[in-house]
């Protein structure tokens, strides 16, 4: 028997190699199960669906407020400032005394004007009465037409002088009253320039201010290169003014908070001032409470643009490489692609794609970090909550 062995050493190594070719079928679909197993899910994306539709837009700038009437409280007349009689830094009415000249000088002015006045009317009385006496005799050719023309002259003299004591008169009242000097207007007073006691002459007849609050404009500057490229945006349809450019405007206030009242804008001017490269634009509030003082700081924000069919994204569905800005969208068969944008204006949180996107692809809003271009992915509907829209704010 061993040396049967010896003669056919190969034998066994046959029957080896022949079970293991027959366990080989065996043996692989076991490991392709175990890889199958073992490969990990498709990750899941957050998509919208891109939709293009008119998008109101507005434009934010830093403005600051203005009276609407700043009137400036000054004296007519020359002499001593008896009393003020408002309290200064208080909301005044109009007609309202803020200060009291003495006007014991133009008391006796005016009576002086009142008794010239009296003066040029007696003298008219006899120059009338002179003239009636004059017309018969002189159609009796008892007096020469020189004494009836002389009447007549005396009398018409007498009548311009009467006149004139009349304006002599009522310019003497008028310096008077202008010794009660009252508020115009209704609004916020200032402090007093002038102390009770000092006189006053046209050198220092500067009193106080009064601004008005109710209307209170608001003014802000909008400058050349964003002019040019508004321009621009309407040139190429990719936004549409308001008719007449007339834009409604709100204020942010310095707390973050609206502003009860929209304005209008109200004015602009005609050129540019050559120093800043801006030019002014203005708008009009109501203010009844007051709470817009003048010289305040406060955001101006224009609304009434809209910008036609277009495309907004959430701005952290745009990523940037060193090609630019891209966005991922999802294709046939759940694979993802990166796709270039270019990308316009932030809106709230949002941002306006102005090219590379179509109406109804579906584009990456979150888990987009760890994709790659090709891979398949599971995705869900980006939440109702976090839906694109915060443009209409």
């Amino acid at each position: 028997m061993e040396q049967k062995l010896h003669e056919n050493p190969s034998k066994p190594l046959r029957f080896l190699a022949a079970g293991i070719l027959f366990a080989i079928p065996f043996l692989f679909p076991a490991c392709k199960s175990e890889q199958e197993a073992a490969a990990p899910p498709p990750p899941v994306v957050t998509v919208m669906p891109i939709v293009q539709r008119d998008v109101p837009v507005f434009f934010e700038f830093v403005a600051q407020t203005q009276s609407s009437h700043l009137v400036n409280i000054q004296a007519r007349v020359s002499g001593f400032l008896d009393k003020r009689l408002y309290t200064e830094g208080a909301l005044v009415k109009e007609g309202e005394v803020l200060f009291q000249m003495d006007p014991k000088p133009f008391q006796v002015q005016l009576e002086q004007a009142k008794a010239a006045l009296a003066k040029q009317e007696a003298a008219l009385e006899t120059a009338r009465l002179n003239l009636e006496r004059t017309i018969p005799l002189a159609k009796q050719n008892a007096l020469s037409q020189k004494d009836l023309d002389d009447a007549v002259g005396h009398h018409l003299s007498a009548a311009a002088a009467v006149e004139g004591a009349k304006a002599q008169v009522e310019e003497a009242r008028l310096n008077l009253s202008y010794t009660t000097i009252t508020s115009p207007v209704t609004g916020l007073s200032s402090s007093a320039r002038q102390t009770d006691g000092t006189y006053i002459n046209p050198q220092n007849s500067l009193l106080t201010t009064v601004a008005v609050l109710h209307p209170i404009w608001v003014n802000f500057s909008v400058s050349e290169n964003e002019m040019y490229k508004y321009r621009g945006m309407q040139a190429k349809g990719l936004l549409r003014a308001p008719k007449y450019e007339e834009h409604q405007v709100e204020i942010i206030l310095v707390d973050g908070s609206v502003y009860p009242y929209t304005g209008k804008t109200t004015f602009a001017e005609p050129s540019y001032n050559a120093q800043t490269g801006t030019f002014l634009i203005r708008a009009t509030f109501d203010n009844p409470q007051g709470v817009l003082r003048p010289n305040q700081y406060v955001r101006a924000r224009l609304k009434g643009s809209v910008r036609p069919n277009a495309i907004l994204v959430p701005q952290r569905a745009v990523q940037q490489g060193s090609r630019g800005h891209f966005v991922w969208v999802v294709g046939k068969e759940s694979k993802v692609e990166v796709r270039p944008v270019v990308v316009g204006e932030w809106q709230g949180d949002d941002w306006f794609i102005d090219e590379g996107l179509r109406s109804g692809e579906l584009v990456v809003v979150d888990g987009a970090l760890t994709l790659r271009p090709g891979m398949t992915v599971s995705t869900k509907p980006h939440g109702a909550g976090q839906a694109s829209g915060s443009a209409g704010k």
